[in-house]
């Protein structure tokens, strides 16, 4: 009689304390968002001068952001009547693409390491099944 022990998985269980560090660290991180576009808007409705391509990228970069708060029924500006025309837009451009490129960026690496983790226990897993 040969005896065969399972494998177990590395570290998938979450503890109370680790989900809630996890969803209060989400909360400071989203209400620093709306706090840092709500601000910028205003800001930017107060600039007198036609936005050029440094607002234009601000923009661009905040626009993404600008979700929640347009949600909440905050009025945020994320695109400039008064701007320089080509500039702004090349700005703006810039801004959306920025902000796409860091946030699939990151989401991107995270789900390689988290793929990197998986596939090396699939095997230990396939190793020590039983044959037939």
């Amino acid at each position: 009689m040969t005896r065969q022990t399972q494998a177990k998985a590395p570290g998938g269980s979450w503890s109370f304390r680790q989900l809630a560090a996890r969803l209060l660290l989400l909360v400071a991180v989203a209400s620093g968002v709306l706090w840092l576009v709500h601000r910028s808007s205003e800001n930017f409705d107060r600039n007198p001068e036609p936005a050029g391509f440094t607002r234009g990228m601000l923009h661009g970069a905040l626009m993404p952001l600008a979700w929640p708060n347009l949600l909440l029924g905050r009025d945020v500006t994320i695109y400039a009547a008064r701007n320089t025309g080509r500039s702004y837009k090349l700005g703006y451009t810039a801004g959306v693409n920025g902000c796409g490129a860091l946030f699939f960026g990151f989401f991107f690496w995270r789900l390689s390491r988290w793929r990197k983790r998986v596939r090396p226990l699939e095997g230990v897993l396939a190793a020590r099944a039983p044959q037939m």
